[in-house]
């Protein structure tokens, strides 16, 4: 009997190495799926790092893609490239349209993902209905917009007027391109904007934003006690606009706030690591605390039951929490003054969702993300990002921030506003759009604002003629390595795209 149970365990074991390794058979045929073109130039954007601030790459790409196809690209002096298509003929007199679109994507990466994302491809394949990328940001947002443009200027067979494509630099850091484009270059009179998230859905606002940089220099002295590495990490994080009312953990605010009341047993902050990107909540944070070692075990106890309180309340929104408690190593402490004014301006500056929308229900109208922490070298930073449908609310809630910092005796630089982009019920692209939708798949499209950053706000500024909305397939996950696009509605995005452009006059 015994070595019966022994070969029914070591077939089990078989079985289930067998069944493991075929999970991690990935399919990463991505030109496998409709449509075929679309998915080829998306799998070549993949091919190719492009975070942003590190955009050479892509950007030598995109310049070599349309002159191998017989156009003459531009690219301005901080990298937004520009190129235009003539009119099919009879199309000659439509109305021209620019196709806009951000080649950079932001780099998040799971913590036991090893990616270079400024020399390292994006590894993205099939997962049944989606496509998703290994262990990292997938880069749909935007590359859906870039592959889509490619697609166009690559097509023989599409029907349409003249077309201007924009590729702008530098989007997801300070919308730096769209800031930087000169009025005058290009001549279309509509913009559609392939940035927006959600198939069945036409946007025609956003919010408008401005960065918050605080920074509290601090002095150190030794350390005396037993030294913790405290990591905050499992939460899903996610984009600081789009998701910011989804009630998920912000890494920096539950650290602080175990340090609040851990300051009760002594405890000191060595350092402190917290989120990496402004416009992603962050997902992780590790520190590095002191504890009296008469208060270790009462330490280890508080830390116990800080991490289930945070479960139970994060249990719904945000289930793959963790805080973990390692043994570390420190030589100086803050000076406890200081550890104070840290901990109470972190604890103390507004996260999240501030008011909603009283004219679209639903819509955040006003938000801050708390999104890095950091201490270095006696400086302690803190970096922020306000978002607001309505400039004026952005504006207070900025001098919100400056008064909290003030009081704390600390220096806040507000820098990179831009405006956000006001809704036009009658724009004539608009109508076109919503026709085309409603005669292709039988229903209406949504009419939506969003609590993002589109640049449309920015480059109305330059280009006051322009008629815009913008739209795109079903991206989930944005700024998060759970990003992920919606394969069905990769080829409804196409489609319709293609039959507003056919139908534009």
């Amino acid at each position: 009997m015994l070595i019966i149970s022994q070969v029914i365990n070591n077939f089990l074991y078989l079985c289930k190495k067998n069944n493991h390794k075929k999970q991690n058979i990935m399919n990463t045929n991505l030109e496998s799926l409709n449509p075929s073109a679309f998915w080829k130039n998306f799998q070549l954007i993949c091919s190719v790092p492009h975070p942003s601030h590190h955009e050479e790459k892509i950007q030598n790409l995109l310049m070599k893609f349309f002159q191998d196809l017989g156009y003459n690209p531009m690219k301005d002096e901080v990298g937004n490239i520009m190129v235009s298509k003539p009119a099919t003929p009879g199309m000659e007199n439509c109305k021209g349209v620019v196709l806009q679109a951000h080649p950079d994507m932001v780099p998040q990466a799971n913590n036991d993902t090893k990616h270079d994302f400024v020399n390292d491809p994006i590894k993205a394949y099939i997962d049944g209905e989606w496509v998703k990328a290994d262990g990292t940001t997938l880069g749909a947002d935007n590359g859906m917009g870039v592959a889509a443009i490619m697609t166009v200027f690559e097509s023989k067979d599409l029907i349409h007027g003249p077309i201007e494509a924009l590729l702008t630099a530098t989007e997801e850091v300070g919308m730096v391109g769209a800031k930087a484009l000169k009025p005058g270059i290009l001549k279309g009179d509509i913009l559609l904007n392939l940035d927006s998230s959600n198939e069945g859905q036409i946007y025609v606002g956003c919010a408008g934003g401005i960065d918050a940089s605080i920074a509290m220099n601090y002095s150190t002295e030794p350390a005396n006690g037993e030294a913790f590495n405290i990591s905050v990490k499992g939460l899903k994080g996610g984009h600081s606009g789009l998701d910011i009312h989804l009630g998920l953990g912000n890494a920096n605010k539950i650290f602080f706030r175990f340090l609040q009341k851990a300051q009760n047993l002594g405890v000191r902050l060595a350092s402190i690591s917290g989120g990496d990107m402004r416009n992603a909540i962050p997902r992780e944070a590790n520190a590095i605390v002191v504890v009296p070692k008469d208060k270790v075990a009462e330490f280890k106890t508080f830390a116990e039951k800080f991490a289930a309180i945070i479960k139970s309340e994060l249990a719904t929104a945000d289930p793959g929490f963790q805080f973990l408690v390692e043994t570390g190593k420190a030589d100086q402490v803050f000076k406890l003054a200081d550890q104070h004014k840290l901990v109470d301006l972190v604890r103390g500056l507004p996260n999240g969702v501030m008011r909603m929308s009283n004219d679209l229900p639903g819509l955040v109208e006003t938000s801050t993300n708390l999104a890095i922490v950091k201490s270095e070298n006696g400086v302690a930073e803190i970096y922020c990002l306000l978002r607001s449908s309505v400039d004026t609310a952005k504006d207070s809630l900025a001098d919100m921030m400056v008064a909290i910092c003030d009081l704390a005796g600390v220096k806040i630089e507000l820098s990179g506003s831009y405006p956000g982009w006001k809704p036009n019920m009658n724009s004539p692209i608009l109508k076109v759009a919503q026709d085309v939708y409603k005669e292709k798949w039988g229903k209406v499209p949504e009419i939506k604002a969003v609590h993002a950053g589109l640049e449309c706000g920015i480059l109305s500024a330059a280009y006051p003629n322009w008629d815009i909305i913008s739209f795109g397939p079903t991206i989930l996950g944005l700024h998060s390595p759970d990003e992920k696009v919606n394969i069905a509605t990769v080829e409804k995005f196409w489609e319709f795209l293609t039959l507003t452009l056919k139908n534009v006059k």
